[in-house]
């Protein structure tokens, strides 16, 4: 019999091994007796790992009297453990809660097992795993911009760290150009409400957990792949962004195609129209070590 232990890691977007706990490990062959008395001796264990050769399974607290009934009798790799929920300890927290509420009603309450490589780190209650995900929400509330509601600049940066680990990302930079125009034109009202379309245009293009979208302020977002397929969809942002933005300007200029705006000089020349721009980084031919 082994005991695991964790270590603990940083970062905004909680990994699921950071509220991870030990757990004891057993073979397929080993007596009932024994997993009885680990359960006796330890008050708060809710499971217990069962490591054959070639797979995990987890034999719970409650099924394990249920189907036992006695300290005595056969091994424990018998049939009466469970096939587990096994995911990577770098998974985040919001990621392994969809995965585990959506296991049967029966595996429900099931232990969650942490690996990392292969190896059997630890494991997650449901009750710790759902108290973590309200305290992760609670904290990306925070930091959220609040008027589109998409990631700020915090969650940002730490995403960017995150996608190093990657081995296939692209970045994509958006902007609206000639935005500061159409707010002095059409006031700050109907600029928000440009932005708030944008963002909601990016959410539908943008799905996690493919991708992630942020907004790092203004009329500026942010989004990252984990892929390298970018071009169709820069494509139908810019094809997108060209039909709701007719929503937002009166007939006039949209026959004209500009806006009057002040210039340089002080004196009001035609603008065009806001259009979107996107630049892109990948790490397709050349790979970065930091976000700088």
């Amino acid at each position: 019999m082994v005991w695991l232990c964790i270590k603990e890691a940083n970062g905004i977007f909680t990994q699921i091994v950071e509220i991870a706990d030990t757990i004891p490990i057993v073979a397929p062959e080993t007596k009932c007796d024994i997993v009885y008395n680990l359960f006796k001796s330890n008050p708060n264990l809710e499971g217990v790992a069962v490591m054959g050769e070639q797979s995990v399974s987890l034999m719970m607290l409650a099924r394990f009297f249920q189907q036992i009934g006695t300290q005595y009798g056969m091994p424990c790799g018998t049939g009466y453990e469970r096939r587990a929920l096994v995911v990577d300890y770098a998974e985040q927290i919001t990621d392994v809660s969809v995965l585990a509420m959506n296991r049967s009603e029966e595996e429900l309450y099931d232990l969650v097992l942490i690996t990392a490589e292969g190896i059997l780190y630890g494991a997650v209650s449901i009750r710790r795993l759902l108290l973590a995900v309200a305290d992760v929400r609670a904290e990306m509330a925070i930091f959220m911009n609040p008027l589109t509601g998409l990631p700020g600049n915090r969650i940002i940066d730490e995403r960017l760290y995150q996608l190093l680990q990657l081995d296939f990302f692209s970045v994509l930079y958006i902007d609206l150009d000639h935005f500061k125009s159409y707010n002095d034109s059409y006031g700050f009202k109907m600029g928000d409400q440009l932005i708030q379309a944008t963002a909601n245009l990016l959410r539908k293009l943008f799905v996690f957990p493919e991708a992630f979208l942020g907004h790092i302020g203004g009329d500026d977002f942010i989004a990252i792949l984990d892929h390298h397929d970018f071009r169709y969809v820069c494509e139908e942002v810019i094809t997108d962004f060209e039909k709701i933005k007719r929503m937002f300007y009166n007939q006039d200029d949209l026959d004209n195609q500009y806006v009057l705006g002040e210039g340089r000089t002080g004196l009001n020349r035609p603008i065009p129209l806001v259009s979107v721009s996107i630049a892109v980084v990948t790490n397709h031919r050349q790979q970065y070590e930091n976000i700088d």
